[in-house]
């Protein structure tokens, strides 16, 4: 199987879903991409799971998917530090 991107880290602040992907760390904004994530308790949000191939991520509780490619294209790259 193809593997799309190697994410290593998901994780959320306030509004913002950070996404560490192929080395790099991403800012996304919640409010942009899911109505219903952003709407969603932190239990809720941290349900996840990421596809095998590094495609997309999906929230079982929500019925929710998104893709790594549409949140990267859309995200600010974080700086380190």
């Amino acid at each position: 199987m193809k593997k799309y991107h190697h994410v290593k880290n998901v994780r959320f602040e306030n509004q913002y879903l950070l996404l560490k992907v192929d080395s790099r760390e991403y800012q996304i904004d919640l409010r942009q991409h899911s109505k219903k994530l952003a709407a969603a308790d932190q239990r809720t949000k941290a349900n996840f799971e990421l596809s095998p191939s590094g495609y997309g991520i999906h929230w079982p509780e929500l019925d929710e998917d998104l893709s790594i490619d549409g949140m990267i294209k859309a995200g600010k790259v974080r700086k380190a530090g």
